[in-house]
């Protein structure tokens, strides 16, 4: 497996766009380091070509004939590497380097099989899409690992994805709306996944005791409102400075039986992070976002840039230390520091090549900045071709995320 060529670019006319990504391709392909002939592509428009997404496919699909199987989705804002295209007419494209046989794409109007072929799958999902939840669980049952990594199309247009097979002919169109679509790979393609939540705890991991459908009443058995306050340092005789601290703060719930933080004091990837909707004094409740049961495990959460940096720099540094268990690489330590300093690839690099999924809450001005986001994993991994959008809604392992970030890398001996 080769580095995937990759290109990307915004114009207000998409043919342009469109040239500019395949000039991008091309030159790359030409390149030894770079796949000649990958015959899978992701392909991630923003919601500005929504109305010409059939276009745009039977374009690049005419221009790249060697290409036979493409899937993608809309975002309002696409990710690819060092830069975010928010807000704009962009168009990003990744040719993965992926034997035609260790790899499957499907959607609704080709679903995938439960045949235990698939290892792990991308999905992309239509946030409108009825019992949603249900169908990624089901989803994840259909893979080895039971492990789905990708998002909900976010769009104010059209909500359309992209889902073809080689064979398929261009009248048969490609552009879809509705349900989940993606691609499924086998063991033989190595694949390593992470997701940062870009919070962290403020408080002690609690079990929900009592509780009534979305109103948290007891946590260890004290009532929860007190638990709240006290763990806050605030009081409900000082509004106006115990307004703004709960508007800030967050809840991270884990499942019953299971630790939601990790030893070195993040959240682990199977919390999933609420907001606080309400408080209930005479109750004494807290009320979140969520659905609850007594045994979930609680713990009070802040969101804010120095975290969100913190915990993208962790998950980063997860994958280099996995790809170089003897050594975490230099570009990774220095990734913990604020050198803007980019990374440059090292010899004895194992990817080939990256999705970022993200929340469309993020991105660069929740990190700081614009594009930041997608430079501080520009530093910590090197220049690694990515691609990818900020969702509505993360795709991780069989649950849905919110605020959150999915970094999956393809590996490669």
């Amino acid at each position: 497996m080769k580095l995937f060529p990759y290109g990307h670019a915004t114009h207000p006319q998409w043919r342009m766009a469109a040239g500019l990504v395949l000039a991008q391709l091309r030159a790359q392909m030409g390149l030894s380091d770079y796949a000649s002939a990958p015959r899978l592509a992701l392909l991630y428009i923003t919601d500005h070509y929504a109305a010409q997404a059939q276009a745009i496919l039977d374009h690049l699909r005419q221009e790249l004939p060697a290409v036979t199987d493409w899937v993608g989705t809309v975002g309002v804002g696409l990710a690819v590497n060092n830069a975010e295209y928010f807000d704009e007419p962009a168009l990003a494209v990744m040719l993965c380097d992926v034997p035609p046989e260790h790899y499957r794409v499907f959607s609704g109007l080709s679903p995938l099989p439960a045949s235990g072929f698939a290892d792990v799958a991308l999905v992309h999902a239509d946030p409108a899409t009825p019992e949603l939840p249900e169908l990624i669980q089901e989803m994840s049952g259909r893979t080895l690992q039971g492990y789905l990594f990708g998002g909900l199309t976010s769009s104010r247009t059209r909500s359309v994805q992209f889902a073809v097979n080689a064979g398929q002919s261009l009248a048969d169109g490609g552009v879809l709306e509705g349900g989940l679509s993606g691609v499924a790979f086998a063991p033989e393609v190595g694949l390593l996944s992470r997701v940062t939540q870009g919070c962290q705890p403020v408080s002690l991991e609690r079990e929900i005791t009592e509780s009534d459908r979305h109103l948290v009443l007891k946590l260890n058995g004290e009532p929860a409102l007190d638990v709240m306050l006290a763990d806050l340092g605030i009081s409900m005789g000082d509004p106006q400075k115990a307004i703004p601290v709960v508007r800030a703060t967050l809840v991270g719930l884990s499942p019953s039986g299971q630790s939601g933080v990790g030893r070195t004091g993040h959240l682990g990837s199977d919390v999933r992070v609420r907001h606080i909707v309400g408080l209930d004094p005479s109750r004494q409740g807290v009320a979140v976002a969520e659905n609850l049961e007594p045994g979930m495990r609680l713990a009070f959460c802040r969101r804010d840039v120095q975290a969100a940096r913190a915990d993208l720099v962790r998950v980063c540094a997860e994958i280099r230390e996995a790809l170089e268990p003897d050594m975490l690489s230099i570009e990774a330590i220095n990734a913990l520091s604020d050198d803007p300093v980019a990374s440059l690839p090292q010899k004895g690099r194992r990817m080939a090549g990256a999705v970022y999924v993200s929340c469309t809450g993020r991105g660069g001005p929740h990190f700081g900045g614009p594009s930041a986001e997608m430079q501080i994993i520009r530093h910590a991994l090197g220049d690694v071709p990515l691609v990818g959008f900020f969702a509505a809604g993360e795709i991780a392992r069989n649950q849905l995320y919110g605020y959150t970030g999915v970094l999956t890398v393809f590996t490669t001996d």
